[in-house]
Order: structure tokens, then C-alpha cells, then sequence
């Protein structure tokens, strides 16, 4: 057993660590694991906020993850095709900066868990979870349908987007960036947590009438937290769009919501390094697995399986001393 600061520590270190020895024994493919897992934990930490930290089970975070993701789609596609996005108002030439494709990634993916958000928060229990699912089947469905941008088929963009002082190109300097992300996310949700709106966020999980009798409104900061859960997990989108370099309706799955909610589920529910962990071993095990057997996600269910009977605190919970943060 060890302090989870110390399982803490190690998690935070444990990807770059990869990345640095692939660089040394020149295996280019493992950069793209690592980045792979860093860009699926950035999506998972956002849905950490909402799941872990509120109590929100959300079946339609896949939303967010594919708006992040059509916003580099669709901007670097007409900047690559020299074809002007026609906004009804004003042409936009399309970009393949990644600091303004993130920032709209952002805006589209917030905009968007606000106005969920102010449909889905009226409920609770399996209504927010049918109503958070019935958004993320609507986008589904409407991308499949949409022939401007793929359609079924999706959308390829040949070259990855551009970032100031950075070789995107170079796997290991996209890994960085990719990385200082995560790191600049992790440490901004470790200070939500601790701050008097995290506090607020997590009474309200525990006993919203309680929080309501001293002024505050669980609804509006279970809003608030939506929000900011949807756009890093908007922003996780648009970087896994360029990695990819790619972009399709799978994106808005329920599957790719489900998978959110296993890295959590794995990794610890509640914790600030949980979905870190948790994407890292799915990553690991799809990889592993995968090569063993066509039927790879049975052995991994039945991983979370185990994980979920005999370690409500996730791996690391389970390594730590102070087990459960909560279920």
C-alpha cells in the first residue's frame, strides 16, 4: 500500500516515462500509444468533474468529444481545400492552427453542454442519463447524414495542424504538447476540487437539500460543472481528431461515452488521477489483448468486472491507503 500522492506521482510520471524510452529504442508506435492514452485521460478528467465530482452520469459526453473533434475537422478541411466556410454571415478561409482550433473546439463544446445541461439537469438518475444519451444518438445520427463533411465514411485531413515553436509532425513533440494539456487540465481540476465550488459541487452530490437551506443552488453549480466537464472533454476531442488525423461519426457513440466512464470506473471514481490511470491500462489492454483475440473486450470486461466487485476505489484506490473516495 502506498499514499495516493506517491500512486499520484508515479501515474503523472509513468506516460512520458514510455514516450522517452520509445524515443530511445526507436519505437515511434508506442509515442502514438502514449499519446493516444494522454488524449483519452484528458477526455476522461473532464467527465471526472461531472461523474466523480457531481454525481452526474453522463451517457452523452461522446458529444462533446465529437463537436472538439468536427470543430478541427471541419476547420483544417477548408483551410487544406482552400475553400471558404460559409458561415451565413461572414466566409472564414478555415484553419490549421491548433491554439484557434482548440479555442473554438472549446466554445462549441461548452455552448453545447450548456444548453444540455439546462434540458438534461431538470432530471435526475436514469432520465439525465436517457436524455445525456438521446443528445449524443441525435449528433450520431445527424453526422452520418451529413455528406458535406464524410458523411458515414468520415473525413481525412492529410496534414496535422500546426502549433508555434512545435513539430506536430514529430511524434514525440506532439506527445509533449499533447501532455502539457493534460498536465495544465489535471492541475486546474485539482484546483476546482479543493476550492469552495469544487466543496459546493461535492455537497450538492451528497445532499442537495442541505446545500439549497445555505443559499446555494445545486442546479446552477451542477451547471457550471457540466460546462466545464464538456469543454475539456471538447478539447480531448480536437487533439485525438489530429492524431488521428481523422475525424467520423464514431466519435458521438454511446460506445465512446461508455468507454469514458470505464477509464473512470477503472482508474477510481472521484479521483484526480483516476481516469489517468484508468486510459492508460484500457489503452495498454486493448493493446495487448487485441493480439491475442478478435474477441479482446470480453477479457477486459471481465477486468472491469473484478474491478468493480473487489475494488470500489478503482486501481488505485485499491493500491492506496485510503481506499474508496466515494461510489
Amino acid at each position: 500500500m502506498l499514499p495516493e500522492r506517491m500512486l499520484n506521482i508515479i501515474a503523472f510520471l509513468a506516460l512520458p516515462l514510455v514516450a522517452v524510452v520509445a524515443v530511445v529504442v526507436d519505437e515511434p508506435f508506442t509515442i502514438t500509444l502514449a499519446t493516444r492514452a494522454a488524449i483519452l485521460a484528458l477526455a476522461a478528467v473532464g467527465l471526472n468533474l461531472a461523474l466523480g465530482l457531481g454525481g452526474l452520469v453522463s451517457l452523452g459526453h461522446a458529444v462533446f468529444f465529437g463537436l472538439g473533434g468536427y470543430a478541427m475537422g471541419i476547420l483544417a478541411s477548408h483551410a487544406q481545400s482552400f475553400t471558404p466556410l460559409d458561415l451565413g454571415f461572414v466566409m472564414f478561409d478555415g484553419t490549421k492552427s491548433m491554439p484557434i482550433i482548440w479555442l473554438v473546439a472549446i466554445l462549441v463544446s461548452a455552448l453545447a453542454a450548456l444548453v444540455i445541461g439546462l434540458l438534461a439537469l431538470r432530471t435526475a438518475g436514469v432520465y439525465f442519463i436517457m436524455i445525456t444519451l438521446a443528445f449524443g444518438q441525435m449528433f450520431y445520427y445527424f453526422t452520418i447524414s451529413w455528406p458535406a463533411y464524410g458523411g458515414e465514411d468520415g473525413l481525412s485531413i492529410y496534414v496535422r495542424n500546426s502549433f508555434p515553436g512545435v513539430n506536430t509532425l514529430d511524434p514525440i513533440q506532439f506527445f509533449g504538447l499533447v501532455f502539457a494539456v493534460l498536465a495544465a487540465v489535471l492541475w486546474l481540476m485539482g484546483r476546482i476540487e479543493t476550492s469552495p465550488f469544487g466543496l459546493a459541487i461535492g455537497a450538492a452530490r451528497q445532499n442537495a437539500v442541505r446545500v439549497e437551506t445555505v443559499g446555494l443552488s445545486p442546479f446552477r453549480l451542477r451547471l457550471v460543472a457540466f460546462v466545464i466537464s464538456g469543454a475539456v472533454t471538447g478539447l480531448a476531442g480536437a487533439l485525438f481528431a489530429d492524431l488521428n488525423r481523422f475525424i467520423s461519426p464514431t466519435m458521438f457513440s454511446w460506445q465512446m461515452s461508455g468507454e469514458f466512464i470505464v477509464f473512470i470506473v477503472l482508474g477510481g471514481i472521484g479521483r484526480l488521477y483516476g481516469p489517468v490511470v484508468g486510459a492508460c491500462l484500457f489503452v495498454l489492454l486493448e493493446h495487448m489483448l487485441s493480439g491475442v483475440s478478435d474477441f479482446w473486450l470480453i477479457y477486459l470486461g471481465a477486468v472491469l468486472l473484478l474491478v468493480v466487485l473487489f475494488a470500489r476505489g478503482g486501481v488505485i484506490g485499491a493500491l492506496s491507503k485510503e481506499g474508496a473516495a466515494h461510489d
